[in-house]
């Protein structure tokens, strides 16, 4: 499952109202093992107390044998639990004897709540635990993407539900992320370009750049990112990570280190409820028309080559940008010819929703980049926008809408 629609996922469970934080834990545990996109297998959520400095199992479900109500481990046992206050998830082999007669062999955990100090130390007032076939890398991220939702959540309840936002100070944030925005049409050498983003509020957490690297422009980076929230608050975020790229892309250091960069910096200025998809490629001169991208777990975008209705999708090369902070990115590589397009795009076009709350989805957005295919960038995008903005019309769900069009001029192959 990709990582957004996992957050979406834990974001729509977590939309009922709930008689406290605990039935709310519960249920999003429940679903997620029900869940078949999800592959968990079970799962345990432990709850710190500090007095005894121990971890109380909470709640418990799944295929493996069950442990005793009220089942504590000494925070002491377990020198794991002091990384996860910095990493967010931890994987690891079990070292419980109970836990292993239970046949928990594996110990996988991430954080969940606010941080409480405990004799020096910060740890996560709980912990959310699941079990898998396999304990990996792939298991981390979505535990981590699961248990940051959440923390989200249980700031929002615990947080007034007032907003008193002067209107003067949200007019200087429209200015300040209509100012960090590019112009929407670009040309560079054989390729045409064209962005754009429409807010679902006054400001939003999409943003989109074109980046001139090297001394002669030789190369254009295109990036297209999506804070995982709306309003002011995504704005502020968007804007940091449209500053962080342009100072990072003026050191013409290579893609992979560029996102292991940003995602470090992410992870230590966000709190560690927030997170962001991140999608960055760089154009060349080169003849081939070779297009190097990474992805930091956005929805893959779409390559169209000329004479093919066949859909290329840009998968994810590495996570989300924030809750890992030391994950690694690789760098793919498409070819354009004459002709080809390239459409990236944030999910708050294809997750738009009508009256009947049925999405968009890819399948639309498909047809119509077909059937505009041989139209200018410009008149692509428009298009595209136009017909989700009419598809969603009545439609009470709303997110950031953004979306880059690019294209070879047909009489270079």
């Amino acid at each position: 499952m990709q990582q957004k629609k996992l957050h979406k996922t834990v974001e729509t469970i977590t939309s009922k109202e709930f008689n406290s934080e605990k039935e709310m834990l519960i249920e999003v545990l429940n679903q997620t093992v029900e869940n078949e996109d999800i592959n968990i297998t079970g799962g345990r959520i432990w709850k710190l107390d500090k007095k005894s400095a121990t971890y109380k199992l909470l709640y418990q479900v799944g295929n493996v044998e069950k442990i005793k109500n009220n089942f504590k481990v000494k925070i002491s046992d377990y020198p794991l639990f002091d990384q996860i206050s910095e990493k967010r998830t931890i994987l690891g082999d079990e070292k419980n004897e109970v836990l292993r007669e239970k046949g928990i062999l594996k110990y996988s955990a991430s954080g969940v709540g606010s941080k409480i100090k405990l004799n020096g130390k910060s740890y996560y007032e709980y912990l959310l635990a699941l079990n898998n076939e396999n304990v990996n890398e792939q298991l981390k991220y979505n535990l981590s993407i699961i248990a940051t939702t959440l923390t989200a959540k249980l700031k929002q309840q615990r947080s007034s539900k007032k907003a008193d936002f002067l209107e003067a100070g949200i007019d200087k944030a429209r200015e300040i992320q209509k100012s960090i925005l590019p112009e929407h049409e670009y040309q560079f050498h054989e390729y045409d370009l064209f962005g754009v983003t429409k807010p679902a509020e006054i400001v939003g957490g999409d943003f989109f750049d074109y980046l001139e690297i090297g001394e002669d422009n030789e190369r254009l980076g295109v990036a297209l990112g999506d804070a995982a929230s709306k309003g002011v608050g995504a704005a502020a975020e968007a804007m940091y990570i449209s500053g962080a790229l342009r100072m990072a892309s003026s050191f013409e250091i290579k893609t992979a280190s560029l996102m292991k960069k940003m995602n470090r910096q992410i992870n230590k200025i966000f709190d560690d409820d927030k997170f962001a998809t991140f999608f960055y490629g760089e154009l060349s001169t080169d003849k081939s028309g070779l297009f190097l991208y990474s992805s930091a777990g956005h929805n893959p975008p779409f390559f169209l080559k000329k004479n093919s209705d066949e859909i290329i999708r840009l998968y994810p090369t590495g996570p989300v940008f924030g809750p890992v902070p030391n994950a690694k990115y690789k760098v793919e590589n498409i070819n354009f010819s004459g002709g080809d397009l390239l459409l990236i795009y944030s999910d708050g076009v294809t997750d738009s929703a009508n009256r009947e709350f049925e999405n968009y989805d890819d399948e639309r957005l498909i047809k119509v980049l077909i059937k505009n295919r041989d139209r200018k960038v410009k008149e692509i995008a428009l298009a595209i926008l136009n017909d989700v903005i009419k598809f969603s019309a009545g439609g009470k769900y709303s997110d950031d809408k953004s979306l880059i069009v690019i294209k070879r001029c047909e009489n270079n192959h």
